[in-house]
């Protein structure tokens, strides 16, 4: 049969369906399994505990396992295996976030291996490109003989396919052509290839060091090894991804192994020295705050020449607008360069014309930009797109928090147009009904367009599905926060006119609020009011978003505070998102009872500004209690809402991201709530108000601390029911005002 030949960017392929690859046999396990996960930038790799990516015996089965960039799966099978047998797990770890390293064994292999006779260290590692190294010793008395496999293989499917989202048609799986002849024995390099339906040529090109491999079969490399007693072995390869014949995510990636961890943590070590260090007398919180700064580092991906922090892994390892803003506001007192960063590629991205397909309008920050093949070809709207009605409110509300921290009047200037586009479209589209409010015009969009954006979480007390547009609660606090912030900006740039409407808009905004969201009956903060202007009446988190920004009248706001701690809604690790009473509750509800520590945060910060300091503590202390459970004292995205008591643990929500932006920059934003610090860094002062520190915690240092040009190392001291706090160094000359 003549073979269909394609060149393409200077290579030679083949379409895949037209040459019959050999498999090498899977170990035959369809169970889900526990996932090893590291990152760096734009990749992300999921694994199990072997560091395997096993082939799926169904569809539904570790689909999310894989090695991703730009929204595209470039490996979809990595297998090690002795002698066509799995490698018995000893010790496996992610700790360092951008690496995995496993021990394992070999199992009974009739007439060649007695079991634990080798030793097996393996690592990937992730720098720009996946980087593996295996080292095999051979522990037994007399010499050994066996074989050893990888099986590689890309299906270059696009993360919404892994998602669930069907595609009628896919590209074509290609194979490489080397100097006239199928890439087989005679070549070191290995490369798996897909032509999608635009065109792009995407590639997993795979080299091998140390050792050759002595043949393959498909794509399976094969070693035939033979050790002495005692004797090490090392085998490596480096995998670099491409689109169009350039490296997908970065160009100058290192050759080795070794160079690229040596990269990774200088890079690390950089950042270290960049960020405000956190320590308290606590060795397992102290944990809980060095992986929050390790999680932070991991999470930042670059956008041009600015990077953000991206939402979370594996399913939103990209820029999102409401979640990058809340993670860099969390993080300010951290290093408020990532607010910085996130403010400008949001102005860069926003929206610029009306366009019903991607939910966009002039002014509007955008939801979520994807990268993969059914972006490029229109299947999807996130190109970006801008389904989001808090965005941009947050936005405004980032950029006056920045300004607060740093006074940087270089960066406020320059996004002073960007502001105001934002604020003309939160005006544009309050203006029928006074409330900003969502209602999808994509074909395929968000039916939901706040934070709870899944499709079942906006119900009424029967648990019925309220119809739009929905205006919610906590949006219209973003926009009273927003106006009130901005009025002073517009009153620095002699912007009387701006500075006067924004206060009486955010005034009478207040006064309306008050009067069509409050529940008489409930003592309580609808969720939000639907498109007749009815309430949806149920009893949620939302409101508690709104207890620190001030639209709330006194009054109401502690009636809302004191609803929130009722056993319905507080499970004694956190808030609920719905409360255990509604017909809609289910604990292990994306949105619907489960519990976010981004959410209970921001109402601990809330109640921290009430004066309700117990109250904030005890959210600050059931949600350390729950990291404290979690792998590597990380914060997942989410748990679900079953009540705590006894002994029992937090219930883990089974696919929830980890790392998580909000929810790693949860701990910052409870460290920021219990230190009660206030900056103000263009009148050259920080306030420190009555600092708490919660009983679990004695003492609590932050060293380089930045407020404006100055740097601080601050020391905080619990005694009894009082926390004290001293300036133990100061390089600059900020006034530091601490108030009982």
């Amino acid at each position: 049969m003549a073979l269909d030949i394609l060149e393409l960017d200077g290579k030679t392929f083949v379409r895949a369906d037209q040459l019959p690859i050999p498999e090498w046999p899977c170990v035959l396990n369809d169970e889900p399994q526990p996932t090893l996960t590291i990152k760096d930038d734009d990749m992300f790799l999921v694994t199990d505990t072997l560091g395997n990516i096993a082939c799926n015996l169904r569809d539904d089965v570790n689909a999310s396992m894989g090695l991703f960039c730009a929204d595209t799966r470039f490996l979809s099978r990595l297998e090690l295996q002795i002698e066509g047998r799995a490698p018995v797990l000893l010790n496996s770890t992610a700790d360092k976030g951008f690496m995995l390293s496993v021990l394992c064994t070999n199992p009974k292999i009739e007439n060649r291996l007695t079991p634990d006779t080798l030793g097996i260290r393996r690592e990937l590692l992730l720098n720009g490109a996946l980087f593996s190294e295996l080292e095999i010793t051979n522990y037994s008395t007399s010499p050994v003989s066996f074989e050893l496999s990888i099986s590689f293989d890309a299906d270059f499917v696009d993360l919404f396919e892994v998602r669930g989202f069907g595609r009628e048609k896919r590209g074509e799986a290609l194979r490489s052509v080397l100097d006239g002849k199928l890439a087989q024995e005679e070549t070191l390099d290995l490369t798996l290839a897909y032509q999608g339906l635009d065109g792009s040529i995407v590639e997993s090109r795979i080299h091998f060091d140390h050792r050759a491999p002595n043949f393959f079969k498909g794509y399976t490399a094969i070693w035939q090894l033979q050790m002495e007693p005692h004797e090490t072995q090392r085998l490596g390869y480096r995998l670099v991804m491409f689109t169009n014949n350039r490296p997908t995510s970065r160009p100058n990636i290192p050759a080795t192994l070794s160079q690229a961890k040596a990269a990774e943590y200088m890079e690390e070590q950089n950042w270290a020295q960049q960020i405000t260090r956190i320590r308290s007398d606590r060795a397992l919180f102290n944990r809980t705050i060095e992986r929050g700064e390790q999680d932070v580092y991991l999470l930042r991906q670059s956008f041009g020449k600015n990077s953000t922090l991206s939402a979370g892994v594996p399913w939103f390892s990209t820029l999102f607008g409401r979640d990058s803003i809340i993670a860099a506001s969390q993080t300010l007192m951290l290093n408020p360069t990532i607010a910085r960063e996130t403010l400008n590629i949001l102005a860069e991205y926003q929206g610029k014309t009306d366009d019903d397909w991607r939910d966009e309008q002039y002014g509007k920050i955008l939801h979520e930009i994807r990268f993969g093949e059914m972006a490029r070809c229109k299947e999807v709207p996130h190109t970006p797109y801008y389904g989001t009605v808090d965005a941009t409110p947050l936005w405004l509300m980032l950029y006056a928090e920045y300004y607060a921290w740093t006074a940087d009047l270089e960066t406020l200037d320059r996004l002073w147009p960007n502001a105001l586009a934002a604020m003309d479209w939160i005006d544009r589209n309050c203006k029928e009904t006074g409330y900003l409010s969502y209602a999808s015009r994509s074909q395929r969009g968000l039916v939901n367009q706040g934070w709870k954006d899944s499709g079942d979480c906006i119900v009424n007390r029967k648990g019925q599905q309220a119809n739009g547009p929905i205006a919610l609660c906590e949006v219209q606090a973003y926009v009273y926060a927003a106006k009130v912030r901005l009025s002073e900006f517009a009153r620095m740039r002699k912007r009387i006119d701006l500075a006067d409407r924004w206060q009486d808009e955010a005034r009478e905004l207040k006064n309306r609020f008050n009067r069509d969201f409050w529940m008489e009956d409930e003592g309580f903060c609808a969720l939000a009011v639907d498109g007749e202007g009815k309430h949806v009446d149920s009893i949620t988190s939302n409101p508690g978003h709104c207890l620190s920004l001030g639209i709330l009248t006194p009054e109401k706001a502690y009636s809302v505070a004191e609803r929130l701690r009722a056993p319905d809604m507080f499970n004694g690790w956190g808030i609920r998102t719905l409360s255990s009473l509604s017909p809609a509750y289910n604990p292990m509800g994306y949105h619907i009872g489960s519990i976010w520590p981004h959410d209970n945060a921001l109402t601990a910060m809330g109640l921290r500004s009430l004066g309700l300091v117990d109250q904030a503590l005890e959210i600050f202390q059931g949600l350390i209690d729950m990291t404290q459970h979690q792998p590597y004292q990380r914060p997942p995205e989410l748990f679900c809402g079953y009540e705590r008591s006894g002994d029992n643990t937090p219930v883990r929500y089974p696919v929830a991201c980890s790392p998580q932006a909000w929810a790693t920059g949860s701990i910052f934003q409870l460290l920021q709530m219990v230190t009660n610090l206030v900056p103000d860094a263009a009148n050259n002062c920080l306030r420190i108000i009555d600092p708490a520190l919660p009983e679990s915690i004695d003492s609590l240092s932050l060293h380089n601390l930045r407020v404006g040009g100055t740097l601080l190392d601050l020391e905080f001291d619990r005694t009894e029911n009082t926390t004290s706090c001293r300036v133990a160094k100061k390089r600059g000359n900020l006034r530091v005002v601490i108030e009982a």
